[in-house]
C-alpha cells in the first residue's frame, strides 16, 4: 500500500519547476542579506561592550564545575573577555555546556546548545582550546554556531514562504524583515534561538514538500533547542487529516485513511521523543539518585514534569502571575510584537474564512491534496487540467521563449495556476492555518502565562508575522504611515537590543 503522505503537499510539480528554476537568485540574495545583518549585529554588540560599562559583571566569575572539568581553562585577559560575551541566559547555555547539568534549575535549558557547543569545541576549534581555554572556546563556538545557524535559517524562511505564499516577491520581502527581526540580537549571541529557528522552519519545508523522514528529524530538533519546538508536531496531525479525508472521501479507501492517521500519530510521536527523554533525564538524575527523604516535590506528581516545575518555581511562570501594576513596563516592551501576531492572526483568519465561504470545505481539502488550485479542481479532472497546462505551455512558445518568459514573470504565472496570498487579493490556501492556529496559542501563552517581555524573541520564528508585516508595507489598503511605523521598530529594537542586552541591561 503506497503511502499517500509521501506526495508532494501542497504545491504541484509545475509550480515546483517554476520555483526551482527562479529561486536561486532571490535565495543567494536572502543568504547574503541575512550573513550581512549577522555582522551588523555583531559589530554593533562589540562596539557597545567597548563604549558601555555592563550594568551586571556577575557574569565575569567563574565558579569551577562541582566535579573537576578534564578541559583547562585560561585566565587571560583576551580569554575573560571573550567568556564575559555570555549574557544573562547564555551564562546557563555556557554552564550546561562546561561542567553539564548540576544544578534542579539548569535543566530549563535544553541540551541541543550546550551539546552543540561541545562538539564544536572539541572538534573543529579544538586548537584553539590551549590558546584560549576552553570556557572561551565554548563561547566563540556559541557566536560561530548560532550565525551560521541563522542563515540557513532565514534560507529555509524564504524557501518556505515561496511554498506556502506562492509568491517569490511577497517571499522574499517577508524574508527582510526576517533578518533584521526584533529579537535579532538574540539570534547572534549564546541563545538557542538560531538552532530553533532552523531546525523548526526547515522541519516544517519539508513537511510541505513530502519529505517526512528529514522533516521528522529536524522538528525532534527544534523540541531539543525549545519547549515550544514540540508543538512544531501539529503540522504532522494537520497533514494527516488532510490526506486521511482524502482517502476516506475522495478516494473511498477508510484503511488508507486509518494508516494515515496512524502515520501521523507516530511521526508527532517522535517530535515529542527529545524533550521527554530530557525530562526523564531530569527525573533520573534528581528523583531517583537523590535522598528520598529530601525528595523534590515534582518528583512525587503523577505526571513528573520537571520543566514545568522550574518554571513555576525558580521563575514565577504562571496563568496571569505576571498581570503585576509593577510589571506594566514589560507589557509595553512586548506590545509591538503583540500587536503585529493579533494583527496576523485577524488577517489570515478573515481571509480563510472569505475562502471557506467561496469554497466548500471538500473542494479545498482535495484540492491541496492533489497540489492543485481550488479552480482547476472546480473546472475538471487531473487529465484536463494537465492538458490544459500543456496547452498552455505550447502558446507560450508559440510567442516566444518559454522559459525566459517565466523566470521575468514568475510571480505573474504563479497568481494564474495556484491559490495564493497576495497583497491585493483576498485568497489564501488553507496550508495556512496550522501556522495561524501555532502562532495564536503562542501569542496566548506569552500574554497570560509567560514572563510578557520575552514575546519579542519567543515569537520571532513565526512565518505569519512577517508575512503580515511584508503585506502592510505594499498593500494599497494600508496607510504608509504604518510601514514606516513597523520599519522604525524593527530599527530601534535591533539598535536597543545590541545596546541593553550586550552590557547585562534588561531587554528582553
Amino acid at each position: 500500500m503506497t503511502d499517500q503522505t509521501n506526495r508532494p503537499h501542497p504545491t504541484t510539480a509545475a509550480s515546483r519547476s517554476v520555483a526551482g528554476d527562479t529561486m536561486a537568485s532571490p535565495l543567494a540574495g536572502v543568504v547574503r542579506l541575512a550573513a550581512a545583518s549577522r555582522a551588523l549585529l555583531l559589530a554593533l554588540s562589540l562596539l557597545s561592550r567597548l563604549l558601555f560599562r555592563p550594568y551586571d559583571t556577575s557574569a565575569s566569575l567563574h565558579p569551577p564545575c562541582l566535579l573537576p572539568s578534564p578541559s583547562p581553562n585560561s585566565t587571560t585577559t583576551a580569554a575573560n573577555s571573550i567568556a564575559s560575551l555570555a549574557v544573562w541566559d547564555g551564562v546557563h547555555f555556557l554552564r550546561a555546556a562546561e561542567c553539564g547539568y548540576e544544578y534542579e534549575q539548569s535543566f530549563a535549558f535544553l541540551p541541543l546548545l550546550p551539546a552543540s557547543l561541545n562538539l564544536l569545541a572539541r572538534s573543529v576549534l579544538a586548537p584553539l582550546v590551549p590558546v584560549l581555554g576552553y570556557r572561551a572556546v565554548l563561547v566563540v563556538s556559541g557566536y560561530v554556531l548560532n550565525n551560521v545557524a541563522f542563515v540557513a535559517a532565514a534560507a529555509y524562511f524564504y524557501r518556505l514562504s515561496v511554498l506556502i505564499l506562492k509568491s517569490p516577491s511577497a517571499a522574499y520581502r517577508a524574508s527582510v524583515l526576517f533578518c533584521f527581526n526584533p529579537a535579532s540580537v538574540f539570534y547572534s549571541s549564546l541563545y538557542s534561538e538560531s538552532l530553533y529557528a532552523l531546525f523548526s522552519l526547515g522541519g516544517v519545508f519539508y513537511v510541505f514538500t513530502g519529505a517526512n523522514t528529514i522533516a521528522m528529524i529536524m522538528l525532534a530538533l527544534s523540541g531539543s533547542a525549545r519547549s515550544n519546538g514540540a508543538l512544531n508536531a501539529g503540522y504532522f496531525c494537520f497533514q494527516a487529516l488532510l490526506h486521511a479525508y482524502d482517502a476516506a472521501f475522495q478516494k473511498k479507501r477508510p484503511m488508507l485513511a486509518v494508516q494515515v492517521l496512524v502515520t501521523g500519530f507516530l511521526r508527532s510521536v517522535f517530535v515529542f521523543i527529545p524533550f521527554f527523554a530530557f525530562q526523564a533525564y531530569g527525573y533520573l538524575n534528581i528523583c531517583l539518585h537523590g535522598n528520598m527523604e529530601e525528595l523534590r516535590p515534582w518528583c512525587k506528581s503523577k505526571v513528573p514534569l520537571l520543566y514545568g516545575f522550574i518554571q513555576s518555581h525558580y521563575w514565577g511562570v504562571g496563568f496571569l502571575r505576571y498581570f503585576q501594576v509593577k510589571q506594566l513596563p514589560n507589557f509595553l516592551l512586548a506590545s509591538p510584537v503583540l500587536s503585529l501576531a493579533v494583527y496576523s492572526i485577524v488577517h489570515y483568519t478573515k481571509m480563510l474564512r472569505q475562502l471557506f465561504e467561496s469554497n466548500s470545505i471538500h473542494e479545498l481539502i482535495v484540492a491541496t491534496v492533489e497540489g492543485r488550485s481550488i479552480e482547476a479542481y472546480k473546472s475538471s479532472d487531473v487529465d484536463t487540467v494537465l492538458k490544459s497546462k500543456v496547452s498552455a505551455n505550447v502558446t507560450n512558445k508559440a510567442q516566444g521563449n518559454a522559459v525566459a518568459k517565466r523566470r521575468k514573470s514568475v510571480a505573474t504565472e504563479t497568481d494564474s495556476n495556484d491559490q495564493i496570498i497576495e497583497v491585493n487579493k483576498d485568497v489564501c490556501p488553507i496550508v495556512v492555518l496550522p501556522f495561524i492556529l501555532h502562532l495564536a496559542f503562542m501569542t496566548f501563552t506569552a500574554f497570560f502565562v509567560m514572563h510578557v517581555q520575552v514575546s519579542t524573541r519567543f515569537l520571532s520564528a513565526s512565518p505569519p508575522i512577517y508575512w503580515a508585516a511584508s503585506h502592510i508595507l505594499v498593500s494599497p489598503s494600508s496607510s504608509k504611515r504604518w510601514g514606516n511605523i513597523i520599519c522604525a521598530y524593527f530599527i530601534a529594537y535591533i539598535l536597543l537590543g545590541s545596546l541593553l542586552f550586550s552590557n547585562f541591561y534588561p531587554f528582553t
